[in-house]
């Protein structure tokens, strides 16, 4: 197995691909972290169990740094390591930038960004402590290319390109990999809740003619997570079928 007897932390579980991400890392041998202010379901948790021996929920405001620490403390001392970081919560609050509520802005620059910041701020300390370390942050595509109506969430996912990069160069002799994944569009509630027609338009501009399934993202990051990346870091890889090339 190719996570055997290592230690991820998963952020923003309860959704979509926070579900496969720890379905699969838990297959692979990972002990899984979960955090999210959501529980996860209990069928998730009942197909993890089944797959890994130490599965530990923590229901956690990421963007709140003391909120942080305290968790990581207590799961680094129940669980002894942390190998895997993934910096996957995140949220949307779109509208024009001229009806943007400033609450939103904040909002969507806090979790997606400040979340990621603060959780990869303190993963760090343990990793360098053990000289290893994966971290593997979920952007977006929009974050390379911008949406109308969506400033917010781009200029948050556009700044964890450049916070991927930054701390890749810093960890890096800490043998402590950084990347990022870049997901298009995705089938995940945030996608489920578009209408057939708007589904329609942006299909139109995906070459393989589908939007991916969360597993897509998942299967990518279990490689970043793995030895067979120990090669790479400060990488962003797009996950989008082709849209943006």
């Amino acid at each position: 197995m190719r996570l055997e007897k290592q230690v991820a932390l998963i952020t923003g579980a309860s959704g979509g691909i926070g579900n496969s991400l720890a379905y699969l890392f838990a297959q692979e041998g990972s002990k899984i972290i979960l955090w999210d202010i959501a529980e996860p379901s209990p069928t998730l948790l009942a197909q993890i169990k089944n797959f890994s021996r130490e599965v530990l929920f923590q229901r956690v405001d990421i963007t709140q740094i003391k909120e942080v620490e305290e968790a990581m403390k207590k799961s680094y001392e129940r669980l002894k390591r942390l190998d895997i970081l993934v910096n996957n919560a995140g949220i949307t609050k779109d509208n024009l930038l001229f009806r943007m509520a400033e609450r939103d802005w904040e909002r969507v620059i806090g979790v997606n960004l400040k979340g990621t910041f603060n959780c990869t701020k303190v993963a760090s300390r343990f990793m360098m402590r053990q000289k290893y370390g994966k971290i593997i942050n979920i952007a977006s595509v929009i974050g390379l290319i911008g949406n109308i109506g969506q400033s917010n969430y781009a200029a948050s996912k556009a700044g964890i390109l450049g916070l991927t990069k930054s701390v890749a160069r810093e960890l890096a002799r800490f043998k402590i990999n950084v990347n990022a994944i870049a997901p298009g569009y995705v089938n995940t509630p945030m996608t489920e809740a578009l209408s057939p027609k708007v589904k329609e338009e942006m299909i139109k501009n995906i070459p393989l003619g589908r939007f991916g399934e969360p597993v897509d993202v998942a299967k990518l990051a279990l490689f970043l997570a793995s030895e067979e990346s120990s090669y790479l870091t400060g990488q962003v890889i797009k996950v989008d079928g082709g849209m943006v090339m």
